[in-house]
């Protein structure tokens, strides 16, 4: 995986997770929902970046 790709994935996740937490404490549930979407994305980078290792180390 890209050093700089799995960074970026991260600090997705991270963003996410704040927002998620946010929307949380001011009961905002769309806040709460794009926190958990950019969470999804992030999983998704991290999948994808893991399958491109695995072909790449074929």
């Amino acid at each position: 995986m890209g050093l700089q790709d799995k960074a970026k994935a991260t600090a997705k996740n991270i963003e996410g997770k704040i927002q998620e937490a946010a929307g949380a404490l001011t009961d905002n549930p769309k806040t709460q929902a794009k926190g958990k979407a950019k969470q999804a994305e992030a999983k998704l980078r991290h999948q994808i970046e893991k399958l491109k290792d695995a072909v790449q180390n074929r």
